[in-house]
């Protein structure tokens, strides 16, 4: 039977290199303690070294509690395709990728009774590949998995432009629980619950490096923007770091979201 309180879902921001796996380390028992999630998820594309992921990385992050993770367009590790293929190692690639690609731009879970559905879609603005359109994927999907408007719908929107993000939280409100930008490292403040009930925000930010340009150290992008040469990029092991996240209510009868509130920590890896 499924429950009739609010289903409660943590989603962390990109997890940056050993730093953020660290910090996610640290913090998430005491997340755990305050929020009691039903539901852990992360984005974790730039979890090995700050682009893409190795077996080793996503273990590491499966084993602290995260139930899912999602990712983006950064898939450099040769381990890609037995992760993404293999349903123990509980990570999507976006689904508008060409259907060529291996693995699944969605899961399906069961939580307190409930199926929850996270879907894993990425932008087009801005990007040098070009992805199938998400809004359409969205409609295939939508018809494919047979999903209705009080089926819980996460969506993990991978995009670098917020108008390409608040235009697909528009076109799925009320379609779908929330929509939940990644990508930019940055945190937003524009979140908030739309007007069929679909929570929304444009980047949930990152778990990472602080003092550095979007969790790397900041050497290489300056000589990127002052010399026009390719620095080298590298992610700080030590340091300060920030957790951002979103704690969300989800009604579990209906699928619309009861809350969203930022969840944003910082602390010291020595």
């Amino acid at each position: 039977m499924a429950s009739k309180t609010p289903i409660k879902i943590l989603f962390f921001g990109d997890i940056v290199g050993k730093i953020g796996r660290k910090a996610l380390a640290q913090i998430l028992p005491r997340l755990k303690k305050e929020f009691k999630p039903d539901l852990i998820l992360a984005n974790g594309e730039n979890l090995a070294h700050g682009s893409g992921f190795t077996k080793k990385t996503v273990e590491e992050v499966l084993a602290l509690g995260v139930d899912l993770l999602t990712s983006g367009n950064h898939f450099s590790k040769k381990e890609f395709k037995e992760l993404v293929t293999d349903n123990d190692y509980k990570i999507l690639r976006p689904a508008n990728y060409p259907p060529s690609v291996p693995g699944v731009g969605y899961k399906i879970l069961k939580v307190k009774g409930k199926k929850v559905i996270i879907i894993n879609l990425i932008g087009r603005v801005f990007f040098r590949e070009n992805f199938d359109c998400p809004f359409r994927k969205f409609d295939e999907l939508k018809n494919s998995l047979k999903l209705n408007k009080n089926d819980i719908i996460i969506v993990d929107f991978h995009s670098e432009a917020t108008s390409e993000k608040v235009s697909l939280g528009w076109y799925l409100d009320g379609q779908v629980s929330a929509v939940l930008g990644t990508h930019t490292h940055v945190p937003t403040c524009d979140l908030r619950i739309l007007t069929e009930k679909t929570a929304y925000v444009s980047d949930l930010g990152m778990v990472g490096a602080r003092d550095g340009v979007i969790g790397v150290a900041k050497e290489g992008p300056l000589q990127g923007f002052l010399q026009q040469l390719p620095g080298q990029f590298t992610i700080p092991e030590k340091g300060w770091a920030v957790i951002n996240a979103v704690f969300l209510a989800i009604n579990p009868k209906n699928g619309k979201a009861e809350k969203i509130s930022r969840v944003d920590r910082m602390l010291e890896i020595k």
